[in-house]
C-alpha cells in the first residue's frame, strides 16, 4: 500500500475568507516504510498571514514573495499524490484548503485522485479518549523526538506525523507476502501475536490482616455501616 503523509501551512483558518496555502509537505510511505521520497514547496499566497498563523509558522510575506504560486506546482503535487491513501492530522482542515486552491484553478477536488483518507486525529481520539491529541502531545506519548519543531513546518510536521501514525497503528500492521499459488498479486496475511496469560498476584497473610484491621476501624467510625465488611464471606 502506498500512503502519503500530508501537511500544509496556511495564512489563516478559513479558505472561504480568502486564506491560502503557503506550504505543502508530503512524505511517501510504502508498505509501512518511509521510502525517502518527499514533496515540499513554499508558496506565494499574494496576501499576508493573520498574526496568529504567522506566530505559528513564521513564514513572512517577504520570505514568500519570490516563491511559486500554487498554480505553478499543482501538476507536480497531483502527480505525487495520485492514487495514494492520504494520512492527515485533522484532515478536514488541510483537504478543505487544498480543494479551495484546486477550485480556484478549475480543477477537480482531491478526492478524485485520492479517494482514501486516514485522519490521524480521529484515530488518536479513539485510542486516547479524553486526552490531548495534538501532534506535539502524540510525539511525547509515543517517544518521538520533536525538539526541532520550534515552528510549525509542513515537511517537518509530515515527517513527525508519519512516525506517529506508524507508532499508533503498530498493532494493526499486516504482512504482504507473495502467494506462489496465485499470480494475480500479493496476499495479505495478518500477523498473529501470542497472548500471554495474566499473572494473578494474591495478597499475603500480613496484607490481609492489615486489610481487616482497616475495615474494623471503618466499622467503628461508621457505627456498623462498613459495606466492605458486610460483603465479606461469613464462612
Amino acid at each position: 500500500m502506498r500512503q502519503i503523509i500530508l501537511d500544509t501551512e496556511t495564512t489563516g483558518l478559513e479558505p472561504a475568507k480568502g486564506h491560502r496555502v503557503i506550504e505543502i509537505g508530503l512524505v511517501e510511505i510504502v508498505q509501512r516504510r518511509r521510502t525517502g521520497k518527499h514533496f515540499h514547496k513554499y508558496l506565494n499566497p499574494d496576501r499576508e498571514s493573520d498574526p496568529g498563523a504567522l506566530q505559528k509558522h513564521g513564514l513572512t510575506t517577504a520570505f514568500l514573495a519570490d516563491k511559486p504560486r500554487f498554480a505553478e506546482v499543482v501538476e507536480e503535487f497531483l502527480e505525487f499524490v495520485d492514487g495514494a491513501e492520504l494520512v492527515i492530522h485533522n484532515a478536514a482542515f488541510d483537504i478543505g484548503f487544498i480543494n479551495h486552491e484546486l477550485k480556484q484553478l478549475g480543477r477537480e477536488p482531491l478526492s478524485v485522485r485520492c479517494p482514501q483518507v486516514v485522519d490521524t486525529l480521529m484515530v488518536a481520539r479513539e485510542l486516547h479518549p479524553g486526552k490531548r491529541n495534538t501532534l506535539d502531545a502524540l510525539c511525547e506519548r509515543y517517544g518521538i523526538d520533536n525538539s526541532k519543531r520550534t515552528f510549525h513546518g509542513a515537511l517537518l510536521d509530515a515527517e513527525l506525523l508519519g512516525d506517529v501514525y506508524l507508532a499508533m497503528t503498530r498493532g494493526q500492521e499486516t504482512l504482504m507476502m507473495e502467494d506462489p499459488g496465485h499470480s494475480s498479486g500479493p496476499t495479505r496475511v495478518s500477523i498473529q501475536r501470542p497472548v500471554k496469560p495474566l499473572r494473578v498476584q494474591y495478597a499475603s497473610l500480613d496484607e490481609l490482616d492489615g486489610h481487616m484491621q482497616q475495615l474494623e476501624k471503618i466499622e467503628q467510625v461508621s457505627k456498623g455501616q462498613c459495606l466492605w465488611k458486610k460483603a465479606l464471606p461469613t464462612s
